[in-house]
């Protein structure tokens, strides 16, 4: 099932709270580039890889949720038990 025409609507304090998360990421990433072109120790870029990565699990952490009381309850109440394909399957993508 194809979802490339499916939105989200979220509003203004959702998607302010979930931006300044990226924001965050964004200057993280930005901030381990700006290290492995200043030739930092390797073990400092690893930490902070790392950092970046508990972020952006935490984002998805957060996507998930909002999705699954959303979106999936949504479209459940509606009668779409196709749906719940796709939290399996979202489900397995997210834990590998």
């Amino acid at each position: 099932m194809s979802n490339c025409c499916k939105k989200t609507e979220r509003n203004d304090e959702e998607k302010k709270q979930l931006l300044s998360r990226i924001n965050r990421i964004s200057g993280q990433v930005n901030g381990i580039k700006k290290m492995i072109e200043e030739d930092d120790y390797c073990n400092d870029i690893l930490i902070q890889i790392v950092a970046a990565e508990k972020s952006l699990k935490s984002l998805a952490n957060i996507m998930f949720e909002n999705h699954i009381y959303r979106c999936i309850s949504n479209d459940i109440e509606k009668g779409n038990v196709e749906v719940i394909d796709e939290l399996i399957s979202l489900f397995k993508r997210f834990n590998d």
